[in-house]
């Protein structure tokens, strides 16, 4: 374990080893993260980065994920601090950003308007507001721990005055339409719960992961809800879990909205489906 006035490299060495025993595969990569972001500036370590370093090693070899220990993670090169109440943002999500650029490269410098449902860590607005400069939009969700974070990640990211968050279940509340319409839902089948990762269950919030007994309650109320709050020329971009494409498209057809494409993640899987309005 580490200790005071070791050498920066030895004490990262050190972690590696200690997490390679404990069967993680990345122990080479959160050995690095752990040192540049607990260890300080000085070599050797002090004793407050030892004890630092000892800290987050305890929690990471009883199960809890790296970036709830650091506080933050990474989601399209901005930084998101994590609370109880939200999800790590994870890259597969970045598949919304990359299709909304991609559907409205020609409209990046208009006064859009944008609305996230379930915003969590407000990942998905923040950095979409990011990418449009001119644009502002509301991110809802049902935790107001969430609501908090968001708020703080947007100052943090320099959108503050662009972005708002609000507590509220989806859309309920909202008397405005817009441009683009972003969500992550909860879209994990609810007896599918109990055997997911430790990582996952055990410390993302269930409200952000049980999407009911098919998995399909929140694109339920998302179908309701859209067609009313999205503009002749707007975009809803919905991520989905893995084999739900099918029965999302019907969902959203059912309630008036027309299928326009289909977005791959990094892992080849359906991530990201796009819908608007008939022409």
């Amino acid at each position: 374990m580490p200790a005071a006035g070791e050498t920066v490299s030895a004490t990262r060495k050190a972690i590696a080893l200690v997490l390679k025993r404990a069967g993680l595969s990345d122990f080479t990569f959160e050995a690095r993260i752990l040192m540049e972001d607990l260890a300080g500036a000085g070599d050797p370590i002090d004793e407050p980065a030892a004890i630092r370093l000892n800290d987050a090693l305890v929690r990471r070899l009883a199960g809890e994920p790296l970036w709830r220990i650091l506080g933050a993670r990474e989601f399209w090169g901005l930084s998101f601090a994590l609370s109880p109440g939200t999800l790590e943002p994870r890259p597969d999500s970045e598949t919304l950003i990359e299709t909304a650029l991609s559907h409205l490269a020609a409209r990046r410098h208009e006064t859009l308007r944008m609305l996230d449902l379930g915003t969590g860590t407000g990942c998905l607005l923040i950095a979409s507001l990011r990418e449009f400069p001119q644009a502002s939009g509301i991110g809802i969700d049902m935790s107001p721990d969430a609501v908090a974070t968001a708020t703080g990640n947007a100052a943090r990211n320099g959108v503050a005055e662009r972005a708002a968050f609000r507590q509220g279940d989806w859309i309920a509340g909202i008397n405005e339409s817009f441009e683009l319409i972003l969500s992550n839902p909860p879209y994990i089948v609810s007896s599918e719960i109990a055997g997911l990762d430790q990582a996952v269950r055990e410390h993302d919030p269930l409200l952000a992961l049980d999407g009911g007994p098919d998995g399909l309650d929140a694109y339920r109320a998302l179908a309701a809800a859209l067609p009313d709050h999205l503009k002749p020329d707007g975009l809803a971009i919905l991520e989905i879990g893995a084999g739900q494409e099918a029965a999302v498209v019907a969902l959203m057809r059912q309630a008036g909205l027309r299928h326009i494409d289909s977005r791959r993640d990094l892992g080849g899987h359906i991530r990201a489906l796009v819908f608007g309005h008939d022409p």
